[in-house]
């Protein structure tokens, strides 16, 4: 088994090495101490004693290991911040957008190892999920998930098609939004209920692209489509790399605050 040794491994080696020093003084140092200063453990304050003060390494380990194991509880099994740094999901998410992601949404994992303890739900199509990148695991990518098990998605002439069907969109305009710099087309799409605006680059060539999504994996999309490194390039989303799922931005920073993003949820 491969382990990606990732901010969320570090946090667990912290977690269980102040832990085992905090219980080693506990269950050995503590009592050894109590026994060599008896006045100072029953009250009786006696200046000048030596050997009674804690080690400066459990005194900082008692410190730490109660903030380290509720982050590390949090991150592992309830939400996780992420900060957005490309383009590839704009117009739905900026460049610099601090995200929060539903670590449950898609099943209760054993931090670290991913391996799934509890089923709770499905990803469902149109959801913007987090997840490792096939190819290099110690990355996270966020996409939309466009294609679930069985299906059959094609992508041509800049037209995505689900099982046959050309999924429709609206234009709106030319995007004049932050982040892409090249002209832009601004579209609503309608991905069988489930609306949410895109962008297609003028004068960029799309890559065409069909796929049968195999059991246990998801084909993912990102929203600027002719500037998004999708499974169109390199294929399908394994489950066990799903994180979660993105429901809300709780903070945006890129050259300031961004107060208009703050509380946004994520459709």
């Amino acid at each position: 088994m491969n382990i990606t040794y990732d901010f969320a491994f570090y946090l667990l080696v912290g977690t269980v090495l102040t832990g085992i020093v905090w219980l080693f003084d506990v269950i050995a140092l503590a009592p050894r101490r109590k026994i060599n200063n008896p006045h100072e453990y029953s009250g009786e304050s006696i200046h000048g004693t030596t050997g009674s003060k804690e080690p400066i390494v459990v005194e900082y380990s008692k410190s730490f290991f109660p903030v380290l194991l509720i982050v590390f509880l949090l991150r592992g099994f309830v939400v996780e911040p992420f900060r957005i740094p490309s383009g590839s999901m704009i117009p739905t998410l900026y460049i610099g957008d601090f995200i929060l992601v539903n670590k449950f949404a898609y099943g209760i994992k054993m931090p670290v190892f991913n391996k799934i303890l509890f089923e709770v739900e499905k990803p469902k199509r149109g959801d913007v999920a987090v997840f490792k990148y096939p190819r290099d695991p110690s990355v996270d990518y966020i996409k939309r998930v466009v294609g679930l098990p069985g299906d059959h998605i094609a992508y041509y002439n800049k037209m995505l098609y689900v099982n046959g069907k050309k999924i429709d969109r609206k234009h709106i305009g030319e995007y004049n939004g932050p982040g892409e710099e090249n002209i832009a087309m601004e579209y609503v799409e309608d991905l069988q209920g489930i609306e949410h605006n895109i962008l297609i680059i003028l004068g960029r060539s799309g890559l065409d692209a069909e796929y049968i999504v195999p059991e246990g994996h998801y084909f993912m999309m990102g929203d600027n489509r002719d500037n998004s490194n999708d499974s169109r390039y390199w294929g399908v989303v394994p489950e066990k790399y799903l994180v979660g799922k993105a429901f809300i931005i709780w903070m945006h920073w890129n050259s300031g605050v961004g107060f208009n993003r703050i509380g946004q949820s994520i459709k």
